[in-house]
């Protein structure tokens, strides 16, 4: 696989440097909607970790919506996988800076926020 990796000097529970890895991955666009993971058994040996920590993992991404495995064949991206894999609260802060660009643009430009609000109403 390749497209991630765990430094065993780094403070950082294997775990959480394996999720990071994985949702970087995704989120960059390394991985794709639709690609298949190596098992929980083979990321473990490549990566020289416990497979129980592997699985831990996958089902905590799949809880979130980042994989999804079909049983029998495999662990896969799933299609809302990138929008999934950013990291917890990264979305929340993304939106609250566009409000907030978007808010300050249209004070400039002389709109109330009930302007704003009706017309982004008007879209739904």
């Amino acid at each position: 696989m390749g497209v991630v990796t765990i430094d065993a000097r780094d403070k950082t529970p294997i775990y959480a440097q394996l999720e990071r890895g994985l949702r970087a991955a995704i989120a960059t666009g390394r991985l794709n909607p639709g690609d298949q993971l190596p098992t929980v058994r083979q990321l473990a040996v490549e990566l020289r970790v416990n497979a129980n920590t592997v699985a831990r993992v996958y089902s905590e991404l799949e809880r979130a919506g980042v994989l999804e495995t079909r049983r029998g064949v495999g662990s896969f991206i799933s299609a809302a996988g990138r929008a999934e894999a950013r990291p917890a609260g990264e979305k929340a802060r993304r939106l609250r800076a566009f409000v907030t660009k978007v808010l300050a643009e249209a004070d400039a430009a002389g709109f109330t926020l009930e302007e704003v609000v009706a017309e982004l109403d008007s879209h739904r």
